[in-house]
């Protein structure tokens, strides 16, 4: 198995990224309200979140492994570089795959939006914290 040389206060400090911005994207101040109309929920019929955070920390946590490796393997040591990859990696690998779902299944334009804005401005915050801590 190769040895990347993962930077694991990057991985941390980026996983705590998504995290603060998924904690501001759904909250009443952005996409929050908008986000429950699409999926049909409100305050009181969403239910417990404890799940649902602890299942978003990993979800970030291996999305900061998963860009930090690709950032090893294609050698990103520059911010444009960084920049570059995160936004290939959220346009052309994350958009697609949730447009595909979001086709089968239906669930509206709004959403869409919502869900793959976050996506993307994720990985793109997780991609410049890594080049900044790298």
């Amino acid at each position: 198995m190769e040895n990347y040389d993962l930077n694991l206060i990057g991985i941390i400090a980026s996983t705590f990224v998504g995290m603060i911005l998924g904690a501001l994207w759904y909250s009443p101040l952005l996409f929050g309200g908008q986000w429950m109309l699409a999926i049909g929920k409100t305050p009181q019929t969403i239910g417990s979140t404890t799940g649902p955070i602890v299942g978003s920390i990993f979800a970030n946590l291996l999305t900061a492994i998963g860009v930090s490796i690709i950032f090893a393997l294609v050698g990103v040591d520059t911010l444009s570089t960084g920049v570059g990859v995160g936004l290939t990696l959220g346009f052309l690998v994350v958009f697609p795959a949730l447009l595909s779902d979001n086709l089968f299944c239906g669930w509206g334009c709004r959403l869409l939006l919502i869900q793959s804005g976050y996506r993307l401005l994720s990985i793109l915050l997780i991609s410049l914290t890594l080049v900044y801590l790298g």
